[in-house]
């Protein structure tokens, strides 16, 4: 095989979780333009439509399952549709989480229900869509996991956050090792800054902050959500054949602080 046709994803199917916008947009729009067909799943169905009609227009199926994926009844449901609708499953990205509290604070002033609901978004989910992957993955697979640069580093102001993603890195190392017999591959993506519609939306009220993030950054910008398209891109198809449990930083270049910070969408 050539090595550009290692990069290719024809006749793949994936399932993309919290692609309505942003870095999850950019995922499933990112495989289709590779070859691969797509379920895709967001809260706001009208955004779950728009990048499924990205997808069709880049010359693949699209597949839209509504509904709230902190419940692992969505899941299942998830890989159901996929394995219905495309008679396989390939790669599963689980894309879906951020902050639904936006507060920053000292981790020993975060509210208990703020801890309990980041865990539930960023790592319940990712431990279910991992489950109802593997339960449809016959003759290998990819598990993609999107992380961040916080999990890997002391956070100040954004602890529970960074601790969510941290254990979604340890779950990816261990079901690496412990799916690796069936040839399901599971690795994880750290993005960087990326001024996704949410991160913007934060910094409202301080619109030179981009600029500022950007100068910070070793490359001298910040990130697209096709630089991390491109990164699962790799891991998913055979090019990434023989990477798991892996880690891989998409940040511009590390800083003095690690590289990476909190993702907001």
């Amino acid at each position: 095989m050539a090595l550009r046709e290692r990069f290719e994803l024809d006749g793949f199917a994936a399932v993309v979780t919290g692609p309505g916008q942003g870095i999850g947009r950019g995922i499933a729009v990112g495989l289709a333009e590779m070859g691969c067909d797509v379920v895709v799943n967001a809260r706001r169905l009208e955004d779950c439509a728009e990048t499924a009609r990205l997808v069709t227009a880049a010359g693949r199926r699209a597949a839209v399952v509504d509904g709230d994926v902190r419940t692992e009844a969505i899941m299942d449901r998830l890989g159901a549709v996929c394995v219905d609708t495309f008679g396989r499953l390939d790669v599963w990205v689980n894309n879906v989480g951020g902050s639904d509290d936006k507060a920053l604070r000292p981790l020993v002033d975060t509210p208990d229900d703020v801890w309990r609901s980041m865990l539930e978004l960023n790592v319940t989910t990712a431990f279910c869509g991992a489950k109802a992957a593997a339960a449809r993955m016959h003759n290998g697979g990819c598990i993609v996991n999107i992380s961040s640069g916080a999990g890997m580093r002391g956070s100040p102001l954004t602890g529970p956050y960074a601790a969510a993603k941290a254990a979604m890195l340890n779950l990816t190392q261990t079901l690496a090792l412990e799916l690796a017999e069936r040839a399901i591959r599971v690795n994880a993506v750290s993005p960087g800054q990326v001024p996704t519609e949410a991160f913007r939306t934060t910094l409202a009220g301080d619109p030179d902050r981009l600029d500022e993030l950007a100068a910070a950054t070793p490359l001298g910008r910040l990130g697209t959500p096709e630089d991390i398209a491109a990164a699962v891109v790799y891991l998913a198809s055979p090019a990434g054949s023989w990477v798991t449990g892996e880690n891989l930083l998409v940040a511009g270049g590390r800083t003095q602080r690690g590289g990476g910070t909190r993702r907001y969408g």
